[in-house]
């Protein structure tokens, strides 16, 4: 293929190459993926994509990258995982600009600047994430009240708690309430159709082929995260209990609540039983409710986040799926 063609630069790295490849007065020279982090006085960032449609925004956009910083010769290696996606790394003498970040092709990829050493995929870690509108497409509340007939009551509660006029525990107790007297087979028929969130099956099987270990923290309901631990093959699971009478939901829990900091607690308690070294924890979650978990892990993943846990972690899944994780770990 030519190389004027603006996927040969792809297609020679995919090939494992030795040589350099010349593009427009700019040359690229391929290394292997490394275990280490960035050397002193250089940052590298990963790029990820799904389909070759996205490789001549990208392409557009390094050789911008390369024309702000200076550069002649731009190290690049391409990153390989058993998931379906494509990555490539560059290591550059210093941080893109602001401006350079903000024109990136965020709609077609997803960009990782690599501050801080990186978990390790080949060493077992632990990943804790959270399940409604993260493992799972749904909110379990949310659907457990439209099959109750009290959708709408159970939304008004919602939107309160997103104002900040009710804390977790409060929100919870009062949107649970909705639900008492209803038929407690509603659990058993959402039980059976849990929308897995896209690449969520893919993620855990490569995590899991390293021997990591996989939990779910959740501020729903142990039915749904039970079964989401039997479907997956997860290591735990821990939710909020709810009360069954006579086969109908009481309109309460018992036990202690999954709020924010048991999330928190959940990741240390899971980091000691198993003896997981030291960096090699990550944390998955979408709301102001995983905060304190995702700072908790020493890599903290926002997926398709509210705009206050976005900002707060280290990386923000904000338009491709779940498969991205594992190109977010050192090899």
């Amino acid at each position: 293929m030519s190389s004027l063609d603006p996927h040969a630069l792809f297609l020679w790295l995919a090939s494992q190459p030795s040589l350099g490849f010349e593009w427009q007065g700019y040359r690229f020279e391929a290394y292997q993926e490394s275990t280490m982090p960035p050397r002193a006085g250089t940052v590298r960032i990963r790029l990820i994509y799904e389909t070759p449609s996205a490789e001549g925004a990208l392409l557009a956009w390094i050789l911008a990258l390369a024309k702000a910083q200076a550069l002649e010769v731009l190290p690049i290696a391409a990153i390989e995982r058993q998931v379906a996606l494509h990555c490539l790394e560059l290591t550059l003498p210093r941080e893109p600009s602001a401006a350079l970040l903000e024109a990136f092709p965020y709609a077609m990829a997803q960009l990782h600047l690599i501050k801080e050493p990186l978990p390790r995929l080949s060493v077992p870690g632990l990943l804790v994430m959270d399940m409604d509108s993260t493992a799972i497409q749904i909110e379990c509340i949310d659907e457990l009240a439209a099959m109750a007939g009290v959708g709408a009551q159970v939304a008004a509660i919602t939107e309160r708690a997103m104002q900040g006029e009710l804390d977790f525990a409060q929100s919870l107790g009062q949107r649970v309430a909705q639900l008492k007297g209803a038929d407690a087979s509603i659990i058993t028929r959402l039980c059976e159709r849990l929308p897995f969130t896209p690449g969520l099956v893919a993620m855990l099987a490569e995590l899991k082929s390293h021997d990591w270990r996989l939990v779910v923290a959740s501020g729903g309901f142990t039915p749904f995260a039970a079964q989401l631990q039997q479907q997956l093959g997860l290591d735990a699971a821990f939710a909020n209990e709810l009360v069954i009478t006579d086969g109908q939901l009481a309109g309460e829990v018992s036990g202690t609540i999954v709020d924010a900091q048991f999330k928190a607690d959940v990741l240390a308690r899971c980091q000691t039983q198993w003896q997981i070294a030291k960096g090699q924890s990550i944390a998955l979650g979408d709301g102001a409710n995983d905060l304190p978990l995702i700072n908790a892990a020493d890599l903290g993943i926002a997926y398709h986040a509210k705009p206050k846990l976005a900002a707060a972690a280290d990386v923000h899944i904000s338009h491709l799926d779940l498969r991205v994780v594992p190109y977010l770990l050192a090899r």
